[in-house]
């Protein structure tokens, strides 16, 4: 059979060749570095737990003197209207009663109006300074600082579970690209030597050394090497472009640190439920959780007390006529619309429920634990039994091959031991991926996803290189 290559096919593979030729090796701990420093998702978590503390930090004063300063600049026209006419009157009935040698003269002078519009105006600035200092807030204030330490708490326990997570998509996508560039080179590798027995069984044919059927089969054979090489590729080249953009590169990675697992067994399962209850973020948002009730329920029962406070207030004037004021107040709601008891209640009910929230999560938590520390130890065992079936299929072609030589094969058994050993070799490097997962997901139950690197340092001859 003959194969052309179109001018599609052709720009395909100088693509493929300018992206290898720009790939970036890079080893898992670089590849964790530059995750960490250019993740959005990280980045984002980061910000949150740097806003709760820039709130903290605002409220470190509350509850201390406030100063204010006023000034104002004012003018003013106001106008009073005087009704006369009253006085018109009595005056003339007192120039009635008078002599008239007095009331003559009086007489002549002339009246009042009747009316009379007084009008002041002013223009002027005045300038205050003014304080009050809450003395005794029942707790108030304690309360407010404790509840934004209890957000701080949340938003540091939110972002390590953030972290913990990225890193378990960071393994799965480092080692998944590893695993498909794995699979990819058996597939292109097992092409390639199927190819060459195809070859070999045309001449066979040619030479009248097997029948027609066996050189289909052959055929055959190759078309389906062809087409699995082909899509291996593809989910390489998926997988690559995956980590690529996890890792937010401007070229291609080549993933270099391999596929791996420890000979011996992970340290027994109370270790790691141990760690946990200590250190998995969703009990230490549980923890804020009770603590916001908390501080909640100690700010609602401060509005139960009395606030003592001082105050003053001077006008900025000099000289002895400046206007001021000082003093000493206390506020004691006796009676409230709100029922106080029913929202301390309240308080108590949350508090009561985020101790049974934790209660659930610490024994949920044991058991996912106990879950995947199963799930490693099943993968090591796993990748363990499947080393006779490698070794197995290794002998076997070692046998085909010798066989065909002696005539007591057909190319049609040396395929398939071709075939079941690309196979076999998958299988086992696909039992380290799951390895390796289980690992990291494991670590991420624990809160301990910082410490893959050291697990993956530790391992053994059980490279899969």
């Amino acid at each position: 059979m003959t194969h052309t290559t179109t001018p599609r096919t052709a720009a395909a593979l100088l693509f493929l060749l300018a992206a290898a030729a720009h790939a970036a090796p890079m080893d898992f701990n670089a590849a964790q570095q530059q995750f960490t420093q250019r993740s959005d998702q990280l980045a984002a978590s980061r910000s949150a737990v740097e806003s709760a503390q820039l709130r903290r930090d605002a409220m470190q004063r509350l509850g201390g003197p406030v100063v204010s300063l006023t000034g104002a600049a004012y003018a003013y026209n106001a106008n009073l209207g005087l009704d006369l006419d009253p006085l018109n009157r009595t005056m003339a009935g007192v120039l009635s009663q008078l002599p008239a040698q007095l009331a003559a003269p009086l007489a002549q002078l002339p009246q009042l109006p009747q009316s009379y519009t007084l009008n002041r105006h002013k223009s002027d600035t005045t300038a205050s300074v003014s304080a009050v200092w809450p003395i005794y807030m029942g707790g108030a204030s304690q309360a407010a600082r404790g509840l934004l330490d209890a957000h701080t708490h949340e938003a540091e326990a939110d972002a390590a579970k953030t972290g913990h997570e990225a890193t378990t998509v960071l393994v799965q996508r480092y080692f998944g690209a590893q695993l498909a560039e794995r699979a990819a080179v058996l597939r292109e590798a097992a092409l390639a030597t199927i190819e060459q027995h195809d070859a070999a069984a045309q001449k066979m044919l040619d030479a009248g050394v097997i029948a027609r059927v066996e050189r289909l089969q052959a055929r055959s054979a190759l078309e389906d090497a062809r087409r699995n090489a082909r899509k291996a590729r593809d989910d390489a080249d998926l997988a690559a472009t995956a980590l690529t953009r996890t890792l937010r590169a401007d070229e291609r990675v080549t993933p270099t640190s391999p596929l791996f697992v420890l000979n011996q067994p992970l340290p027994p399962l109370p270790h790691f439920i141990d760690a946990a209850l200590a250190r998995h973020p969703g009990l230490s948002k549980v923890a804020a959780k009770k603590e916001q009730a908390t501080q909640l329920h100690a700010a609602q029962e401060a509005l139960r007390r009395p606030q003592v406070f001082a105050f003053g207030q001077r006008q900025l004037k000099t000289g002895r006529d400046a206007d001021w004021v000082a003093g000493v107040g206390v506020r004691w709601t006796l009676w409230d619309s709100i029922d106080r008891n029913a929202l301390a209640e309240s308080s108590n009910r949350q508090i009561e429920q985020a101790e049974r929230t934790g209660a659930q999560a610490r024994s949920d938590i044991a058991l996912l634990v106990e879950h995947r520390w199963l799930a490693v130890e099943q993968a090591r065992r796993q990748f363990m039994a499947l080393a006779p079936g490698l070794e197995l299929a290794d002998e076997v072609l070692r046998l085909r091959t010798a066989g065909l030589k002696a005539g007591t094969s057909t190319m049609l058994d040396l395929i398939d031991a071709q075939t079941n050993q690309a196979k076999a070799q998958t299988e086992r490097a696909q039992a380290a991926h799951d390895y390796v997962k289980a690992l990291a997901e494991l670590l991420e139950s624990c809160g301990l996803s910082d410490e893959f690197s050291s697990y993956m340092a530790r391992a053994d001859v059980m490279k899969v290189e």
